[in-house]
């Protein structure tokens, strides 16, 4: 949530950082005369309430020397109803005023490119090289189905298209995969590992920003008013929702989860395999961190997620995403992306960003300054990393010619010293 101070102090600064999104300056107008009007009626309250204060006080001394104060008293009873009123006004505005603040997006740094799409992002670096093939590279679906490890057929019979099921090495992989990253962000990275709940309530779905903007995306349970979690990034930064952070800065957490989306198949969308689907495991990191830091930290954050795809040798570029590619949240944002051979496309494995204090104000996360004052924390996350596209890469870029799947080699010991997924068909 921005800041309505920012926003009355400094309009055309925010309606230009905001118009680089595609969003329109009436939303700012609209908020400007909720402020405006709100503190008119503030101020008006306040005046007549200094004004009944007065009054009682002089009605006090009338009684002690015995005079009528009826028709004082009366009066006083027709301000107070002015100023219930008035209140009653001030509360119906500070609604509206939420509401609409809830729906503005964060205003984008102004380091990132301008652009009102993906073709805008910019490459910032490229690690790794392609796999070169002496044969013709199969997709990861071909691969899974041989290897018996990949099965989209059971799962869509389990529950429906845009589901996956791995089994045997398959399923082996996967949680050598989350021990992994894990292992390294806890030991080597220095994050606290937290286990979250999968389900959260709409407060903290508003808190990171899924809500309100975001609502159709995701999968609700309305007997139970839950959220299945789209990312751990939900529950693991509402750890400290509506506290003032006591330890010291910066805070690293990270958490595995499977994650829910409903948009996985929305039209226009690549969704072959494991490319886009409704439920996937994914590790995350989440950063709580001083404002002056908060740029070095992102840099920090993206390093740590490419420090698991360099471990793991797998070829990758770093995008930063322009401003009409960030989410609603994030003020900066980059994305990691393989390369898969197959597809012959790049696929997004991480996203990166800096909050600033967005989250903070809505989910009111707050630390003391070196003043000693109370302020609100920065916060990040990134995806350290997501495993379908990750399980992709790997399948395409280390198939050999017999149709086996060579391990990366830091995984070996993670799969009992296995080092080849060999064909069972």
């Amino acid at each position: 949530m921005l800041d309505i101070k920012k926003i009355r102090e400094n309009p055309e600064t925010v309606k230009a950082g905001l118009r680089n999104r595609g969003v329109s300056d009436k939303i700012i107008d609209e908020i400007l005369a909720l402020d405006s009007e709100r503190r008119k009626l503030l101020t008006e309250s306040e005046s007549l309430k200094n004004k009944r204060n007065k009054v009682s006080r002089e009605i006090g001394i009338l009684k002690k020397k015995g005079e009528d104060t009826a028709e004082a008293e009366a009066s006083m009873r027709v301000v107070g109803d002015k100023i219930s009123e008035i209140d009653e006004q001030v509360r119906i505005i500070d609604e509206k005023l939420r509401s609409a603040l809830l729906l503005v997006p964060n205003i984008p740094h102004i380091s990132i490119p301008i652009g009102p799409d993906s073709s805008y992002n910019k490459v910032v670096r490229e690690w790794g090289n392609p796999v070169q093939f002496d044969f013709e590279p199969q997709s990861h679906i071909e691969i899974g189905k041989k290897l018996g490890i990949l099965d989209f057929e059971r799962a869509s019979k389990m529950t429906g298209s845009g589901f996956y099921l791995f089994s045997g090495a398959g399923a082996r992989l996967q949680r050598a995969l989350i021990n992994f990253m894990l292992d390294v962000h806890v030991k080597e990275h220095g994050y606290k590992e937290v286990w979250p709940p999968s389900l959260v309530n709409p407060a903290a779905m508003t808190g990171t920003g899924q809500l309100p903007k975001l609502k159709d995306d995701m999968y609700f349970l309305p007997a139970d008013d839950l959220y299945l979690i789209p990312t751990a990034e939900v529950p693991v930064t509402n750890y400290y929702r509506e506290e003032i952070i006591e330890e010291s800065l910066p805070i690293y957490m990270t958490a595995y989860t499977p994650c829910f989306r409903r948009e996985a198949g929305s039209a226009g969308r690549e969704t072959r395999g494991l490319i886009r689907v409704h439920q996937f495991d994914k590790v995350e990191m989440v950063k709580f961190v001083e404002p002056s830091k908060s740029y070095d930290e992102l840099e920090s954050l993206v390093t740590n997620a490419e420090d698991i795809l360099q471990r793991l040798e797998l070829h990758y570029r770093v995008l930063m995403l322009c401003t009409g590619d960030i989410s609603f949240a994030a003020s900066k944002c980059y994305d990691i992306e393989l390369w898969a051979p197959a597809q012959k496309m790049w696929l997004e494995v991480s996203s990166c960003s800096n909050f600033e204090d967005f989250q903070a104000r809505r989910a009111g996360i707050r630390y003391r300054n070196a003043d000693g004052k109370v302020a609100f924390v920065h916060t990040l996350n990134g995806s350290g990393v997501a495993l379908p596209r990750l399980v992709i890469a790997i399948l395409e870029n280390y198939q050999q010619k017999d149709g086996s799947v060579k391990l990366p080699e830091v995984l070996v010991p993670y799969m009992d010293g296995i080092k080849y997924l060999k064909p069972v068909c």
